[in-house]
């Protein structure tokens, strides 16, 4: 048998190492500093709020992992398995919280439900109560009240890979089940919920490291967690090693989870013995049933995004057209866009480098290559915004070159974050383009740069516009990356809306929250319908 030609080391192989280095440096630079002398000040933080931020964390993940779960997979099921009225719409519907960032959601809330708000004051002129010895009402900027808004918010995250798993089912099992006696609640039960596991625990594991890299939410509600410790210790103390190392303890939480999510699927795999699809069984319901089931189905919808979209777009008209037409409004607009575009470009071509350097040579190096460059996305904003800082500043005493506080630090930063989302869309695409339309270009004499420009980039190119999307949204939501590394006097919609917010002008803070709500709804409407059509065979 003649021997494999060894592969070359070739500059697409380099370059993928190359970048791995640098969008991975922030990274490692944040678990180097894990067992760094920090002086007195660790001790300071451990003998007084590092215990609260341990708690707070735990007990934020315990909340909101509970709550995504029974949520996301209860209304999964429902809408996929079921016909009720207003079914159909409620599948895409669902998802609609995904553009609404979790802080927004808390702003708005607050609004409604503290006690100068219309809920409180309603009440109080309802029954007449005269302050609030006379009754009792949950605080919502508490602990409870950051699980519930959050839980809202990051619900989708299970819905849409639950959903996604329960379409790709089998007919038969789910028949075979019913023939041995076990009603349809028992058939999800038993059959169809252990086949969804592996999907809905990386629902679960996105949902929980969201919810560890929020800083809006928990700062505005006074909760102390890891990420706000972060930013209070770089900002507030000047200590940049202390602030790496407790992003370093944040790391080792997200890493944890990681691996249990790996560890749940355990050595199981589930996959279809035949290629023939048949559309599911939907289980009609009418009566209590039917209601019962819009009821539970239309809260996290009610709840998550039409209540505060309303609030949003009432605050809004209250304040007046004048601030929407702005030249400062117009300012902070232009600043998202163009961070969150130039961002989202650069993201999707170092993932388009990445994904070519891997399928021309999948070689243990290059993998390892991809891998480096893909933690970014497992970790939050804050963590890589110290990771970042600490590089550049090393950058800075060896070559000279100040970068901190400039804008193109702050788009390294968005790379380093969110690189993983492109990456994805990328390689699954390239997947997807055959051998042999490659080996035609090949004999035809175009190189390896000439056939990724001129064949596979336009195979390719619907997916390469999605993954720039996802960026570019994630980007103008994200919050806690932009607070620690933005230029001077240089404000985006989400960090005026947190500032607006923090002084407790909730109303002036509608107008850009509502700006990025509004711009977050055009890849969950376009995602909703890819799930939608994610059954082989037109399956619904």
């Amino acid at each position: 048998m003649p021997t494999a030609p060894a592969r070359r080391f070739s500059g697409w192989s380099a370059a993928s190492l190359v970048i791995a280095g640098l969008v991975g440096a922030p990274v490692l630079v944040v678990a180097g500093h894990l067992f760094a002398p920090s002086g007195e000040v660790w001790s300071h933080l451990a003998a007084t709020v590092l215990a609260d931020y341990i708690v707070n964390s735990l007990w934020l993940m315990v909340g909101v992992g509970a709550g995504v779960t029974f949520g996301g997979v209860g209304v999964a099921w429902l809408v996929t398995m079921c016909r009720f009225p207003g079914s159909r719409m409620l599948e895409w519907a669902l998802l609609l919280p995904m553009a609404m960032p979790a802080y927004v959601v808390a702003y708005t809330y607050t609004g409604l439900l503290d006690y100068a708000g219309p809920v409180q004051s309603g009440l109080r002129a309802l029954f007449g109560w005269s302050s609030a010895r006379d009754y009792w009402f949950p605080e919502v900027r508490s602990l409870g009240g950051a699980i519930w808004v959050m839980t809202m918010v990051l619900y989708p995250y299970v819905y849409m890979l639950a959903r996604a798993a329960f379409l790709e089912q089998s007919v038969c099992v789910l028949e075979a089940s019913r023939t041995l006696g076990r009603s349809p609640w028992r058939a999800f039960r038993e059959v169809a919920l252990p086949l969804a596991r592996p999907a809905i625990a990386a629902g679960v594991a996105l949902a929980l490291m969201e919810t560890l890299n929020d800083f809006g939410t928990v700062h505005y509600f006074a909760v102390d967690t890891f990420t706000t410790g972060i930013y209070r210790t770089w900002l507030g103390l000047g200590q940049p090693a202390v602030a790496a190392q407790l992003g370093a303890v944040l790391m080792v939480f997200v890493l944890g989870l990681v691996l249990v999510e790996r560890m749940s699927r355990g050595a199981g795999r589930t996959h279809h013995t035949t290629s023939r699809w048949r559309t599911l069984p939907r289980f009609r319901l009418t009566g209590p049933r039917a209601l019962a089931a819009q009821v539970f189905c239309c809260a996290p919808l009610l709840l998550g995004f039409l209540v505060p979209a309303a609030t949003l777009a009432i605050w809004s008209w209250e304040v007046g057209a004048d601030q929407l037409f702005a030249a400062d409004f117009a300012g902070l607009v232009a600043n998202s866009f163009i961070l969150a575009a130039v961002a989202a470009g650069a993201a999707v071509l170092v993932a388009v480098v990445l994904g070519y350097a891997q399928r021309l040579d999948p070689s243990g190096l290059n993998l390892g290559a991809v891998r480096l460059a893909s933690l970014g996305y497992a970790v939050p904003g804050s963590v890589i915004a110290v990771g970042t800082l600490v590089a550049l500043g090393f950058v800075n005493k060896v070559v000279g070159v100040m970068l901190i506080g400039s804008v193109a630090a702050l788009v390294y930063a968005y790379l380093v974050r969110f690189l993983a989302v492109s990456f994805n869309a990328v390689e699954a695409s390239l997947g997807k383009v055959t051998a042999s339309i490659e080996a035609a270009s090949r004999t035809l004499g175009k190189g390896p740069f000439a056939t990724l420009w001129r064949v596979h980039v336009p195979i390719i190119r619907g997916s390469l516009l999605s993954a720039a999307l996802l960026v570019f949204v994630d980007v103008m939501k994200e919050l806690p990356a932009t607070l620690i590394m933005r230029p001077f006097n240089f404000d985006t919609l989400a960090v005026r809306a947190f500032s607006l917010a923090s002084d407790e002008r909730l109303a002036d803070a509608a107008a850009p929250a509502l700006a990025i709500v509004l711009v977050g709804l055009v890849p969950v409407i376009g995602l909703s319908r890819a799930i939608a059509r994610s059954r082989p065979g037109g399956g619904e």
